[in-house]
């Protein structure tokens, strides 16, 4: 057995068990930059989640013919750069669908009945009548929801706002998505017409130059004022400012999120500060099940991938070709 995996992230005693099957497995924290670096450089793949991979910590590392990333999205890592190397980038698209689309629709309902709010207000020893309108939220039953990128997360939360809550999806992404609109009814418009018409705005689409930002002042103006604001895709795809200053104003009527541009979200945060706001610690796939499951299936991924049999749950596809 001559491989050696580097793994910069604690995994579960089975899924280390399973690698240690196939290769030497090196533990290394992250944070000791100059340990981790010196360890790629001795690596044949590499195991881990929520680390910047730039391009000169693999620099010599001529070995390195896989990193497997424990989650969907890829943005920790310059792929073009990986591919030029001739590394392989995998990632677990398809085990954390349901958890996440739960964590959404939990931010919807959260948003909406201002649970997040209520629930301090009673601990704090507030509740010493009936209920009135200052403790009103909204509906969602029944409301249109727009979805901005409907792939696997997104489909699974059209599923369960159009099956579970009767209600009315709008969607944009670059493909139509033909199972949506057959099962759910939902209809492909444009980011535009999609702001105006939706009683909440869910954004699930990777962080990419494209996206980035793609949520401004102007988009936000674009939304009814009693609309909502989800975000559990990527921090950065809002202008955190902008929406702000959205919701001071009422410009829109609140957001649930559960990214932000600097992850942890600082205790300065304006954003901490508003009642209208749930915010949540990306805790988007963060069950025991889903968790266990991405962590087993990025390990599958680098054996496969260093053994030439994977062909699924690649990034760089083009590495396929040689």
């Amino acid at each position: 057995m001559n491989r050696k995996i580097v793994a910069y992230k604690a995994l579960p005693a089975d899924v280390e068990a399973y690698l240690r099957e196939h290769a030497e497995v090196r533990n290394v924290d992250p944070k000791d930059k100059a340990a981790f670096t010196a360890a790629l450089k001795d690596a044949d793949g590499a195991i881990g989640a929520s680390v910047k991979i730039t391009p000169d910590m693999i620099e010599g590392a001529t070995k390195l013919k896989v990193f497997s990333t424990i989650s969907v999205g890829f943005d920790q890592f310059d792929v073009d750069d990986l591919t030029r190397r001739g590394i392989i980038l995998t990632h677990t698209p398809d085990v954390l669908t349901e958890s996440t689309a739960d964590t959404v629709f939990a931010l919807i309902l959260a948003s909406a009945r201002r649970v997040v709010e209520l629930a301090e207000w009673v601990r704090q020893g507030n509740w010493k009548a009936s209920i009135g309108e200052a403790c009103f939220g909204v509906d969602v039953q029944g409301k249109t929801l727009g979805i901005i990128g409907l792939g696997r997360i997104g489909g699974a939360v059209a599923r369960r706002a159009a099956l579970g809550f009767r209600m009315n999806v709008l969607y944009t992404n670059r493909t139509a998505n033909e199972q949506a609109e057959n099962e759910y009814g939902a209809k492909r418009v444009e980011l535009d017409e999609l702001l105006e018409k939706s009683d909440f705005v869910c954004l699930q689409v990777p962080l990419t130059p494209e996206t980035r930002g793609m949520i401004g002042a102007d988009e936000l103006r674009k939304m009814k004022c009693s609309a909502i604001l989800i975000n559990a895709s990527r921090g950065p795809t809002v202008d955190e400012t902008a929406l702000v200053e959205a919701l001071q104003n009422g410009t829109v009527r609140g957001a649930g999120l559960d990214v932000f541009e600097q992850e942890p979200l600082p205790a300065s945060s304006p954003l901490l500060a508003m009642k209208n706001v749930v915010a949540l610690p990306h805790i988007g796939s963060a069950t025991h099940e889903t968790r266990h499951a991405m962590a087993r299936n990025a390990a599958e991924n680098l054996i496969g991938a260093l053994e030439g049999t994977l062909t699924e749950n690649i990034v760089n596809r083009d590495m396929l070709a040689r």
